[in-house]
């Protein structure tokens, strides 16, 4: 099956079209959404990393920290620079995130770095799910879809690692299967 892209849903669901500003959610479940604005010196930093990625590989290096980087800037407008990994390292703190807060902010993220057309071998599709014992939805992430010959999808889940970190990028399917660090 054939997933569809996330660009319309987004656009509704808080990407600015003028591609500074995105809404990010956290307090879990999205509780609580707030926008964020990114300079434009900011966004060309995060252009720079990207220019020389020669294919899809070399670009979900770039991403990882980036995606970091652009958490962290919002950070520093928000109370999510209080997130911590996983759900329990943060206890009540205001601006905590969960999985579902992660997979959404970073869709967003990843879309506002697809608009502007710093990914140039990956297309950002709709959030996924894994499931306990298969049937329990359990963890959420954004996903990316390469645009070369083979296609790959891959999780890109910040929510294993504190504010500002790089994101942990793993083929979707084993995501799907629990790999990633231990939070």
């Amino acid at each position: 099956m054939k997933r569809r892209f996330f660009f319309a849903i987004a656009l509704s669901a808080g990407l600015a079209t003028a591609g500074e500003r995105i809404t990010i959610c956290h307090d879990y479940a999205c509780a609580i959404e707030e926008e964020v604005i990114y300079s434009d010196a900011q966004l060309a930093q995060i252009r720079q990393q990207f220019l020389t990625a020669a294919n899809a590989a070399e670009e979900r290096e770039r991403l990882a920290p980036a995606i970091g980087q652009l958490y962290a800037w919002a950070g520093e407008q928000t109370a999510i620079h209080n997130d911590k990994g996983g759900n329990y390292a943060d206890d009540e703190a205001p601006g905590r995130m969960d999985c579902i807060d992660h997979s959404t902010t970073t869709t967003r993220l990843l879309l506002l770095l697809a608009t502007r057309g710093d990914l140039r071998w990956h297309r950002v599709l709709t959030p996924e799910v894994r499931y306990l014992a298969g049937i329990f939805p359990a963890h959420y992430s954004a996903v990316i879809e390469t645009m070369e010959d083979v296609i790959e999808c891959f999780a890109v889940d910040s929510w294993f690692v504190d504010n500002g970190q790089a994101a942990v990028i793993l083929p979707l399917e084993e995501w799907k299967k629990g790999a990633g660090p231990d939070v």
